[in-house]
C-alpha cells in the first residue's frame, strides 16, 4: 500500500492521519519534508490545502481556489499551476511541521 492509500484509509476510518510532503509547490507556505496532519472536514473552503483525487492523481497537500457547484473544487499549487477540478476530496491540511518547528496551523 503506498503513502496516499494508507492516509486515504485512515481519514477514513479515524478522521485523521499524516503524511510527509515533497516538493515546492506550496512554497513558502510548506516546505518539502513538512510532516502534514490532515483532517476529514464536512465542508472545504477557498484556501484550504487539501489532499485529494484530480485527473486520476493523488495531489497530496495544493490548495482550493475556486468552488462551483456542479463541478466542485479547482485545486491548484501555490504559484498559480491549475491541477483542475475535483469533487473527491479526502481531507484538509490542519498542522504542517518542519524540523520539529509548527510552520502551519489551520
Amino acid at each position: 500500500m503506498n503513502k496516499y492509500e494508507r492516509l486515504k484509509n485512515e481519514l477514513a476510518s479515524a478522521g485523521t492521519g499524516k503524511m510527509k510532503a515533497f516538493g515546492n509547490s506550496m512554497l513558502p507556505l510548506l516546505k518539502s519534508g513538512s510532516l502534514l496532519t490532515f483532517a476529514r472536514a464536512s465542508d472545504y473552503t477557498i484556501g484550504d490545502i487539501v489532499f485529494c483525487k484530480v485527473k486520476g492523481r493523488y495531489i497530496d497537500a495544493h490548495k482550493i481556489i475556486k468552488c462551483e457547484a456542479g463541478k466542485g473544487f479547482l485545486i491548484a499549487n501555490n504559484h498559480g499551476f491549475e491541477n483542475g477540478w475535483t469533487k473527491t476530496i479526502y481531507g484538509k491540511v490542519i498542522r504542517a511541521e518542519y524540523q520539529g518547528a509548527v510552520i502551519f496551523q489551520g
